[in-house]
């Protein structure tokens, strides 16, 4: 393989490699092998359960799913506020392993995919931190700090596309400190980081650090500098091309009538956003944003802030301390931020503080003056017991939650309602994150619509009187000023049933419904009037709903029937789950009495609005449940 040499000459030299087992660091494979299971093991552990489930997650997923099943770049118009390489990645992913048919949901599979993601990281990390002289203790305390972390955890678990640029980069960094300077690695280095930025356009923000990466590797005076910045420049451009050369193709390029434009997509993403505002001002988003990171981890982000200007000062990581300082800079700018915009410094918080703390080290065991050396073995001692102490007594908590706890609840419940009471035929406004799985289901895809769409889309329906159903999460509530489909669905909806408590709710709406409830006080009488019927026998539960108009009328009109042909035992009114939430009638009712399958046969019998969704009978007993009104 040609190499460029290390001495002056400007020509290339051919370097016999190395033998394999010269090359093999046994305790290094055995040290990376321990902490790629263990931390795989903490990605999966609990991956389905939590985090909730976001709208963005369900996006990507919804978009490489099209790919594969509509071949579509989306499931809706594509319009250029990203680039396609992520989801694509995510396509390919899904069309070798086949786990979105094996997950129990889609947004899941994309999460195991993301677990893969960053088992490639890990090793990715390892190797940079090793071609940077870390020692293994250090090279170690990287990978903890980048996957171990409870905000390292829910971000690289969750399905975001700057979690699939991470990996991109790092090989990025990788091949540019590849140690024989081969100029196919260099060429390989330029397409790495394009993959990158073509897969989160914010990657972009890492140029300077790569370019100093870059400059320090192709250091000498063998001429290797500008071959490797003439190939390695050469690919990133022509990888970027092709992006523009897509929309070109398309005739998307630039603005024009009845089609999106990259020109447009470019626009709204510099400056088309609203600003989140500053981070320190309570009650912006950027704050909001800032606080969802703090309430997760708070040592990871006081590293990144108070070792990246210590880093600039430590030679072998001062190129990501810079990296991490100008990402530290973006989020003191008013404009917007992006809630996983920290997943592009959790990489660099770990080189960095792994750098420092070897650096700090190196220097304690070099033993200089007696004082140099107290006052590093102090500071040593206190923020390694700061650090720890802060971890100790935080990220047990925070990973429980991660890994136990059923976060993801109250989405799979709303979920299995509406598969259960909502029919197939009607129109739904739904969080993007259900919209695979309710499609796979057998709805119509133009049935089922992403909430962002009708208003921000032409060729979806606008206007929240086309719509049957809206399911609300914290996504749709947010901000409903800014599609006018919603508000209206919203303000003419009533909650039928609802899943969760707190910003983590999920509410199942019907549209065209109120809260307004002009039958109540019938129902209250006609109740009242059944609750003293002598051959219906209730316990102070079952009287209380029916007296509180509590009880669907159909099921009073069945206690009614009943009752006239023998005495019965009410044995209670079950709540569906969801729907006592919601102050939703009792639809459901479990009866004891004579013959109860000439009831079941009678009540099967029925047709239209007294035809019950299920009749059921087991001994004496008879449990008989209607539809949604």
């Amino acid at each position: 393989m040609a190499t460029i040499d290390r001495t002056n000459s400007p020509t290339l030299a051919v370097v016999a490699e190395p033998r394999l087992r010269d090359r093999v660091d046994v305790r290094s494979l055995v040290v990376l092998g321990v902490l790629l299971v263990l931390t795989t093991a903490l990605q999966l552990w609990g991956v389905a359960r939590s985090p909730q489930r976001i709208d963005d997650e369900g996006t990507y997923v919804a978009q490489a799913w099209a790919v594969l099943n509509l071949g579509e770049l989306t499931h809706y118009t594509y319009w250029y506020d990203h680039p396609p390489v992520g989801w694509l990645q995510l396509a390919g992913f899904f069309a070798l392993t086949g786990v979105v048919e094996h997950a129990p949901n889609a947004v899941v599979a994309g999460r195991i995919a993301m677990v893969v993601v960053q088992a490639v990281s890990v090793v990715l990390l390892w190797v940079l931190t090793r071609r940077l002289e870390f020692s293994r203790w250090a090279a170690a305390l990287a990978v903890v700090l980048f996957s171990v972390s409870p905000l390292a955890l829910q971000y690289h678990r969750t399905v975001y596309l700057d979690n699939i640029a991470t990996p991109w980069i790092l090989a990025t960094f990788v091949l540019l400190l590849n140690p024989r300077r081969r100029l196919v690695a260099y060429a390989a280095a330029g397409l790495t980081f394009a993959v990158a930025v073509l897969t989160k356009e914010t990657t972009l923000l890492l140029l300077p650090a790569v370019a100093w990466v870059f400059w320090r590797a192709t250091a000498g005076g063998s001429g290797i500098r500008r071959y490797a910045l003439a190939v390695s420049g050469s690919v990133f451009v022509l990888a970027g091309a092709f992006y523009v050369l897509f929309a070109a193709v398309k005739g998307e390029l630039v603005p024009g009538p009845d089609h999106t434009s990259l020109w447009e997509g470019i626009r709204y993403q510099l400056g088309g956003r609203e600003a989140s505002g500053l981070v320190w001002q309570e009650g912006t988003l950027g704050n909001r944003t800032l606080s969802i990171w703090l309430a997760l981890d708070t040592v990871l982000p006081v590293l990144a802030v108070v070792l990246a200007p210590v880093g600039v000062f430590v030679r072998r990581v001062r190129p990501f301390a810079v990296g991490l300082l100008i990402l530290l800079a973006m989020l003191l700018r008013p404009g917007y931020l992006p809630v996983p915009f920290v997943i592009a410094l959790l990489p660099l918080v770990a080189i960095v503080t792994a750098g420092v703390a070897q650096s700090a080290v190196g220097m304690v065991r070099r033993k200089g003056s007696r004082l140099v050396t107290g006052i590093l073995v102090a500071a040593l001692a206190v923020g390694g017991a700061g650090t720890a102490s802060a971890a100790a007594a935080t990220w047990p908590t925070q990973l429980r939650g991660l890994t136990i706890a059923p976060l993801d609840a109250p989405v799979t419940d709303a979920q299995a309602w509406i598969a259960q009471n909502v029919p197939d035929d009607v129109r739904l406004l739904v969080d993007d994150s259900l919209w695979v799985d309710l499609v796979r289901a057998g709805r119509d895809r133009r049935d089922v619509v992403w909430y962002y769409k009708p208003d921000t889309d032409a060729a979806v329906t606008s206007g929240w009187q086309n719509y049957d159903w809206i399911v609300t999460s914290d996504s749709v509530r947010s901000d409903p000023t800014s599609f006018p489909t919603v508000q209206g669905a919203l303000a003419n909806s009533r909650t039928v049933a609802q899943f969760g408590e707190g910003d983590r709710r999920v509410e199942v709406r019907r549209i065209g419904a109120t809260d307004d409830d002009p039958l109540a006080a019938a129902r209250s009488q006609a109740g009242a009037a059944l609750a003293a019927n002598p051959r219906l026998d209730l316990d102070a539960t079952a009287t209380g709903l029916l007296q509180d108009g509590r009880v669907d009328p159909r099921l009073m009109t069945v206690l009614a029937g009943v009752a006239g042909r023998a005495s019965f035992t009410v044995r209670e009114f079950p709540a569906v789950p969801g729907e006592d939430a919601a102050d939703g009638l009792r639809r459901t009712v479990v009866l004891d009495g004579p013959d109860p399958q000439a009831v079941r046969d009678a009540l099967s019998a029925q047709r239209g609005a007294y035809l019950p969704d299920s009749v059921a009978v087991s001994g004496s007993q008879l449990t008989v449940q209607f539809p949604i009104s």
